[in-house]
């Protein structure tokens, strides 16, 4: 029989202090005052939840009148994920495009810049970076949110994201432990299981979050994945081999460890969203993520009645729950000293910098330019063109909402411009882009070609019929390069597209 040290309210309220619940909405719910008031010890915001940085901003104000050492996370990492800014692309480009430049003083101040950013707006935790060797270019869910495929690189670009988010006062969660980048399942819809041996693990996986952890990685999010040589039976969230005894012990993780998305199909389907919870914090999690397509008070009680149920029958250590919403409080503290370390805005600011930082702020587009690779002898696009989309159905994580491509931008540019976008849905889409088309060249858009065979056969029907058509590949460039012009941009956030359209029209930025 277990002996309480604490009473049922600490209980309660440590129950309360390690969820990290979503919601629905704007502004903040009443439910969720409430709740924070009583010791809800985060608050994660989806895409769902912004509409401007502003709104963002008073958003956050009034949760922090309820309590000011709340922990507000974002999932932001930028390039194709992004929520900050959901409605129009984000202002910066993702991992992949860094880490293909590989110059980690810009990565650093892109992520300083982003960080900077969503202090103004008033969020305190960023879900990012991702730290996922992208091993297998076949994977669904990760691709260009990785920095690449080598783990070197990727671990001294996780590092530099990391210093530069933590520069502005907002917590690092490096993702995904111990590793999703050898994946041929999403995980937000089952077990991705990854069958290499510990010295490959070491060798690869581990690399980026040995580095996280030196440069002081505030907290890391755990995976919903399978890897049999640490543990055969659970995944790396429930289970205790992997993160008491891998990241806490061997690699002396101490900061704040919290789960991927506890409603994601990998867990829910397995265990529910209760007991896996409860598993998770018992393993060694200290805080759980809910909220990508639950956010309601319901879940949150349920949630916090299971935890409170668990250690009440002994299944879950007091012990345990106490430390991890002792976890929880320090990083909200952590936060609190961070942001009185960053500089305020001084009267005497260089002209195109951000306030207080020395950076610049437009450094998302600069690095966006630098990623963009151009082959092919063809002429660059100087009148009104054609632009062809083939969009894959985006997954989960990016999600559907956020544009992509180049047609904003090239609209814009250059008048008279039109477009479609073609899925592999689409009835003969080449046939309807040549009649679109008419005289003015073509500018075929895709996304992580080699994944989607219907997305290469169309390419390779335009191009026999319109040699002169440009082509931009905004996800990984594992085809061929083709076309008059080719434009790798490595991500196909908002900049990447702005980007390519001066690459393929020689403007001068």
């Amino acid at each position: 029989m277990t002996t309480f040290v604490h009473g049922s309210d600490t209980l309660t309220r440590d129950a309360l202090t390690v969820l990290q619940p979503g919601f629905a909405g704007t502004t903040a719910p009443d439910w969720l005052l409430r709740r924070v008031g009583e010791g809800l010890g985060a608050v994660g915001v989806f895409g769902r939840n912004v509409h401007s940085p502003e709104q963002l901003a008073a958003l956050t104000e009034r949760l922090r009148a309820e309590r000011e050492d709340i922990l507000v996370a974002i999932d932001e990492e930028s390039g194709d994920v992004t929520r900050l800014e959901v409605v129009h692309g984000s202002s910066f480009p993702g991992n992949y495009a860094l880490g293909s430049v590989d110059d980690v003083h810009l990565t650093r101040s892109v992520a300083q810049e982003l960080g900077r950013r969503l202090a103004e707006c008033g969020v305190n935790l960023n879900w990012a970076p991702s730290a996922d060797v992208n091993a297998n270019v076949g994977n669904p869910v990760i691709g260009v949110r990785s920095f690449g495929a080598d783990p070197q690189l990727v671990a001294r670009h996780t590092a530099a994201y990391v210093e530069g988010l933590q520069a502005a006062g907002v917590a690092a969660c490096t993702k995904h432990f111990p590793g999703h980048g050898d994946t041929a399942v999403d995980s937000h819809h089952a077990i991705p299981r990854i069958d290499v041996d510990l010295d490959t693990l070491h060798a690869r996986e581990l690399v980026p979050f040995r580095a996280a952890i030196a440069a002081g990685s505030q907290s890391v999010m755990s995976a919903h994945i399978l890897l049999p040589a640490l543990d055969p039976d659970r995944p790396a969230t429930v289970s205790p081999q992997i993160l008491t005894g891998l990241l806490r012990e061997e690699l002396g993780y101490d900061g704040l460890i919290v789960t991927d998305g506890i409603e994601m199909e990998a867990i829910s389907k397995v265990y529910g969203i209760e007991r896996g919870s409860v598993l998770a914090i018992a393993a060694g999690c200290d805080a759980i993520c809910v909220g990508g397509g639950l956010c309601d008070e319901e879940t949150v009680l349920r949630l916090r009645d299971a935890i409170v149920g668990a250690v009440r029958s002994g299944e879950l250590a007091e012990e345990r729950l106490a430390d991890a919403a002792a976890r929880v409080r320090a990083l909200a503290s952590w936060t609190q000293r961070a942001r009185g370390d960053v500089p305020e805005p001084g009267a005497e600011v260089q002209e195109g910098t951000a306030p207080g930082t020395g950076v610049s702020s437009d450094i998302g587009l600069v690095a966006a330019r630098r990623a963009v690779r151009v082959t092919g002898s063809g002429d660059r696009l100087t009148e009104a063109a054609y632009v062809a989309t083939f969009s894959p159905v985006a997954n989960i994580a990016v999600g559907a909402e956020t544009p992509w491509g180049v047609a904003t931008a090239l609209t814009e540019l250059l008048p008279g411009t039109d477009a479609d976008t073609y899925t592999d849905e689409s009835a003969d889409p080449v046939a309807a882009a040549l009649e679109a088309a008419g005289d003015r060249r073509i500018v075929a858009v895709v996304r992580d070609e080699h994944r989607h065979a219907w997305m290469g056969r169309a390419l390779d029907a335009l191009l026999a019929a319109r040699p002169d058509t440009v082509v931009v590949e905004m996800g990984l460039p594992q085809s061929e390069p083709r076309g008059a012009l080719y434009a790798a941009t490595h991500g196909a956030a908002r900049v990447c597209g702005e980007a390519a359209v001066e690459a393929i029209t020689d403007t001068k930025p």
